[in-house]
């Protein structure tokens, strides 16, 4: 299990973190899982591209995976579409962000634009980094996606630096915090909780170890899957 700093340490935590130990592929909980996407390995897609629908590594039930949960989900596309995707993620995971930045736009565009699937995305922090980047998303209350997606897309500015504190201070600036709202926000206790509620019910409940994981009415695959395996998934459920 990857320990955790409690709230007075966390703001201090994204200055005096090793760098070394942040390594943008670190998408792996080293306690627990067999996953072989070492901190060394670069941030680049783990799973083969191609057309055929990888085997799932694994079912789930659907109606407990869909059961509220401490935070509210956040969610793309319509409730009533025939495929619901499930994604536990890092907001220091390199293939997080690599999904995130090049598979997720095609997805979106093809599949929950159109009504056929709708995503669900769910925090699963490794780190006190990690943490932060998803307290700032869901602080952005509204703008939770678009908070998300930059800080996806700037990973290499605030997660391998020596003050992450200050990297996302800027970040979160040009998303509308404060000062004092960007400090309110990674000190709330309540909400830091919370998120870790959420990663323990993944781990625990529905066996979630690596990141990006994702269930697919049902089934599980771990890894950021390419733009033609997720469609091939999909469309074999359509």
């Amino acid at each position: 299990m990857a320990s955790y700093l409690s709230r007075r340490h966390i703001l201090t935590s994204l200055v005096a973190l090793p760098v070394a130990g942040l390594a943008l592929s670190a998408c792996i909980d080293s306690g627990n899982a067999t996953n072989t996407n070492s901190a060394s390995t670069p941030a680049t897609d783990p799973v083969t591209t191609g057309a055929t629908a990888p085997n799932p590594q694994g079912t789930v039930d659907m109606e407990a995976l869909l059961e509220p949960g401490t935070l509210e989900d956040k969610v793309m596309g319509e409730a009533d579409a025939p495929v619901t995707i499930v994604e536990y993620a890092s907001m220091t995971c390199g293939h997080c962000g690599n999904f995130h930045n090049n598979t997720l736009p095609t997805i979106k565009e093809k599949y929950i634009d159109t009504g056929q699937v709708r995503l669900i995305v769910r925090e699963f922090p490794f780190d006190p980094r990690a943490e932060a980047g998803a307290m700032l998303a869901r602080c952005a209350d509204a703008n939770y996606f678009a908070m998300s997606d930059v800080l996806f897309k700037q990973q290499n500015s605030w997660v391998p630096v020596d003050n992450a504190r200050e990297a996302l201070l800027r970040i979160a600036r040009l998303g509308g915090f404060t000062q004092e709202s960007f400090e309110a926000c990674l000190t709330d206790q309540t909400l830091l909780d919370e998120i870790r509620a959420v990663r323990a019910r993944g781990q625990n409940d529905f066996g979630v170890e690596a990141t990006p994981t994702f269930f697919i009415n049902g089934n599980k695959y771990s890894g950021a899957l390419s733009v033609d395996e997720m469609s091939a998934i999909i469309d074999s459920m359509l």
